[in-house]
């Protein structure tokens, strides 16, 4: 079976082509919303689960992105607050 993540990239690329159909968006969206189970955050993007990932790895992006100019601060915050719980596991 595919794996949900590569088949999330393609469905948000479909959405963010703008040489895309509305009735092809639409199935993305759809298709996104049944991956998600519907929740999308607040910013209109999906959340990535970091189940099954190494916690190694998720510290040192989240640290990454907190050390970068280009990220808000507001995702510095969150990255800040996911690191914390963590280190707390």
């Amino acid at each position: 079976m595919a794996d949900p993540e590569n088949i999330a990239r393609g469905h948000k690329a479909n959405l963010a082509n703008p040489h895309t159909s509305d009735e092809s968006k639409e199935r993305s969206r759809q298709v996104l919303e049944e991956l998600q189970g519907g929740e999308p955050e607040e910013s209109g993007t999906f959340q990535k689960s970091s189940i099954g990932k190494d916690p190694a790895n998720v510290a040192r992006g989240l640290k990454a992105a907190m050390s970068n100019p280009h990220v808000s601060e507001e995702a510095k915050d969150r990255d800040r607050e996911r690191l914390q719980e963590l280190e707390e596991d």
